[in-house]
């Protein structure tokens, strides 16, 4: 891993059939981007305006990373861009793929800060760049403590695709397959050995995939209390859908088939809260990433007042950006939902209007 830190197929001729094939690999390494006098560098670059990082090496191919600190265009002056460039010209082009995250202290990815997900892209010349433009809002990193000592880093991890030729193998692996056979131990009901009464509706499932998958279940099922015992868990305040689809995640890691439209989005929402009450992280972003999707004048308040208070820092800032418009904010605050928001976290109106006054 590198740093950088800165202040302001052939064929084969014979009597016989030979066979060989091109094969796509990959190269992978990350950089670390330090910006340490976050305040200095953000006063010395206007919106549009980058600063580059230090070059690096991977898969042979030269990069570097451009910090945007008031945003790439006028319109995302509110947000920390990051966008990873390619140095020198490439006659073929390069097939890479990137994600960045935020570190917190330890220098571990900040889960809800991380972006690009592996996408391929194609950088063909010198200076084609690629990256979230969007990364965190200033205002969030402020607010933060990934901001230490008015510094803070960002990790770039990138996958470069390679070929190579080789003669295969005769032995084909087949992809990843774990949770097709962990879910078919909850069709098949085999090995169970804990019910839960949810609602009318009974449930069998397997301890210890359940403690696997939550340390809630876990301190719930072998903990000291009266679960362990008597293997029978009741739960009145969840309907039994909801209970279903949780099981479906915890079994597949993978969310059930769900309609679209106002159905999908209330079930979205009865999982993220499913998901902070039993501790499962992958659970409740991916809920969080679905109602980010679904964000509009109807719905605004009401999600807003679910990411307050249960702790949806992406959801929440996803509220406030679609809320900047004073067309949103003023349809919104026209609904019914509106007076909820007031009603159930007032304290959340003056970070609202903090939020999204020019």
């Amino acid at each position: 891993m590198e740093r950088s830190v800165f202040g302001g197929g052939g064929v084969a001729q014979s009597d016989s059939i030979s066979v060989s094939a091109i094969v796509a690999q990959t190269v992978k390494g990350s950089h670390v981007l330090k910006i340490d006098g976050y305040s200095r560098v953000k006063a010395s670059a206007g919106s549009g305006k980058f600063i580059s990082s230090g070059e690096f090496v991977v898969g042979g191919i030269t990069w570097d990373i451009r910090y945007y600190p008031n945003g790439c265009t006028p319109k995302t002056s509110g947000w920390i861009g990051i966008v990873l460039h390619l140095k020198h010209n490439h006659a073929t082009g390069v097939e890479a793929s990137y994600a960045f995250s935020l570190l917190d202290g330890a220098g571990e990815p900040v889960p809800s800060y991380s972006s690009g997900k592996g996408t391929a892209r194609t950088f063909k010349c010198a200076d084609t760049g690629f990256g979230c433009r969007r990364f965190i809002m200033r205002k969030a990193l402020e607010g933060s403590a990934y901001l230490k000592d008015d510094c803070f880093s960002v990790r770039c991890d990138v996958t470069v695709s390679t070929t190579a030729v080789r003669i295969p193998r005769s032995v084909a692996v087949p992809p990843p397959d774990m949770h097709k056979h962990i879910g078919r131990l909850l069709e098949s009901q085999v090995g169970t050995d804990v019910t839960f009464q949810v609602g009318e509706e009974t449930f069998a499932a397997h301890r210890l995939v359940l403690a696997a998958r939550s340390p809630v279940f876990m301190a719930q099922l072998f903990g000291p209390m009266k679960e362990r015992s008597t293997g029978h868990v009741r739960i009145d305040d969840m309907d039994p859908r909801v209970f279903r689809a949780m099981l479906h995640f915890i079994y597949t890691d993978s969310l059930p088939d769900m309609d679209s439209g106002d159905d999908a989005r209330a079930m979205a929402q009865h999982l993220l809260v499913a998901a902070d009450r039993y501790d499962m992280e992958r659970l409740k972003l991916t809920c969080e990433d679905r109602l980010c999707d679904n964000i509009n004048t109807g719905t605004a308040a009401t999600t807003l007042v679910l990411a307050e208070l249960h702790g949806s820092r992406g959801l929440k800032e996803a509220c406030f950006e679609f809320l900047k418009s004073p067309g949103n904010l003023k349809a919104t605050m026209d609904c019914d939902e509106f007076q909820h928001l007031t009603n159930s976290c007032p304290s959340l109106l003056s970070e609202l209007l903090a939020n999204v006054a020019p």
